[in-house]
């Protein structure tokens, strides 16, 4: 629980950060690493937009695809198995049409900051259900995420600034 009122919380912890977290990472990375790789791109609002509509569905399905069947590989039960399926499907979904509607409707570069905040806020927030998960520190857990999170955009801003340097 975070905070209380006449000692009723406000908001409740989810109890199993799992059933969303793969999604939630996965689609806040990815979508990152895409938007600021194409943001030199000769149009880069439409090659944002379009990159990232294409990995809401298409990547979005092969990765939901895989984690059901890793979970049917492994000793879990269906209703578990399509549960993890879906709530990865709609996590992604929603984080990436997010963003898609942030480059639709403001500038490039107000986007790209909102876009930012949300997603290392969103890796924020599930490091830190982590670490109350685990017992540890979240501040711990926050650094390890981000730390990972942050070059995979850095190094994606650069590739983007190579690929259109050499091909462009």
């Amino acid at each position: 629980m975070l905070r209380t009122i006449n000692g009723k919380p406000i908001m409740k912890m989810p109890k199993d950060p799992s059933k969303f977290s793969f999604g939630a990472t996965s689609s806040t990375v990815t979508s990152l690493g895409i938007i600021f790789g194409l943001l030199t791109s000769a149009n880069p609002k439409a090659g944002v937009i379009g990159a990232l509509l294409v990995i809401a569905v298409a990547d979005n399905i092969a990765d939901s695809l895989g984690i059901h069947i890793y979970r049917e590989s492994t000793t879990t039960t269906k209703e578990n198995t399509r549960m993890f399926t879906i709530s990865n499907f709609i996590t992604r979904f929603g984080i990436t049409l997010t963003f898609v509607a942030l480059f639709a409707l403001l500038s490039i570069t107000y986007a790209a900051v909102f876009c930012t905040a949300i997603g290392l806020g969103i890796l924020v927030f599930l490091s830190y259900l982590i670490g109350v998960q685990r017992k540890t520190s979240t501040l711990r857990e926050v650094a390890i995420h981000l730390g990972i999170a942050i070059p995979v955009i850095v190094i994606s801003h650069f590739l983007g600034q190579l690929i259109f340097s050499v091909f462009g």
